[in-house]
């Protein structure tokens, strides 16, 4: 086995980790690393000491056991919402899109150095979709990197299969949102890391989100679909995660572990 890393996985929200990077966390810690999930916001829109001003970091804390991570924190900001940010800052805390970016990365570079971190996971320029919580984790990212010299990569996920999942969804009757928004053509891609092994791990820890599973609207709905799927085909579905290497060309190929960079001989 290659020598043991610490890798620090940022995401905007709960649910985010298991969605994007679940089964790769999991690989992650299965293989003995060291693997710290930070998310900017708490996923909640009022205030913390609300009624479930603490329920989304704690099915975090859940979904995060089941994948093997060591550590979670949340950088302490609060959900900005979708589209325009219209929600004035709870009393407690604000919204991660209206924080100033210094201050941000400051906070994360503060973790980067303290846990000594191998590894930093961040988001692609588009931050997927659009949020613009996403956007900004991957500016915050780039920075905090900037700032402590960590080596980065940014999940992503490749356009072209996204294409096809949107085709199912709207199959099983269900309107979908952002399928010609961001995320990443093929050609960009360094990294595609097989998880179907870990597709349980990283189904327990999407249903551990259960307000999101069993919440209103679009997000509850498709949560449930794929949380109630057969492990082989959700693993068929989500059973491979892509990364983007900023600092490499995608000429050097697609390659299945993280923690080689491009050109560098298998430990």
């Amino acid at each position: 086995m290659a020598e043991v890393a610490t890798v620090l996985a940022f995401h905007a929200h709960p649910d985010d980790e298991a969605l994007l990077t679940g089964g790769t966390l999991a690989r992650l810690a299965a293989e003995g690393h060291r693997v710290i999930v930070v998310v900017a916001s708490d996923g909640v829109m009022g205030a913390a000491t609300g009624p479930d001003g603490r329920m989304r970091l704690d099915e975090l804390r859940a979904a995060a056991s089941v994948l093997g991570v060591a550590r979670v924190v949340h950088l302490g900001y609060a959900d900005s919402g979708h589209g325009p940010i219209l929600f004035p800052d709870p009393p407690d805390r604000p919204r991660f899109a209206r924080a100033p970016e210094d201050e941000a990365a400051a906070r994360l570079a503060g973790l980067l150095r303290d846990e000594h971190v191998d590894l930093l996971l961040s988001y692609d320029a588009h931050g997927g979709y659009g949020h613009h919580d996403h956007v900004k984790v991957h500016r915050v990212g780039a920075l905090a990197a900037e700032m402590t010299g960590a080596r980065v990569l940014q999940a992503t996920m490749p356009r072209e299969p996204l294409v096809r999942l949107f085709s199912l969804l709207r199959f099983l009757r269900l309107p979908v949102r952002h399928e010609t928004v961001g995320y990443s053509s093929r050609a960009e891609i360094t990294h595609r890391i097989d998880v179907r092994r870990f597709a349980r791990q990283k189904r327990a820890a999407l249903a551990a989100h259960r307000s999101q599973v069993y919440g209103r609207g679009r997000t509850g709905a498709v949560f449930r679909i794929l949380v109630g799927l057969p492990a082989p085909v959700f693993g068929l579905l989500l059973g491979r995660e892509w990364f983007i290497d900023p600092a490499v060309s995608p000429a050097s190929g697609v390659h299945d572990d993280l923690l080689r960079k491009a050109g560098q001989e298998p430990a």
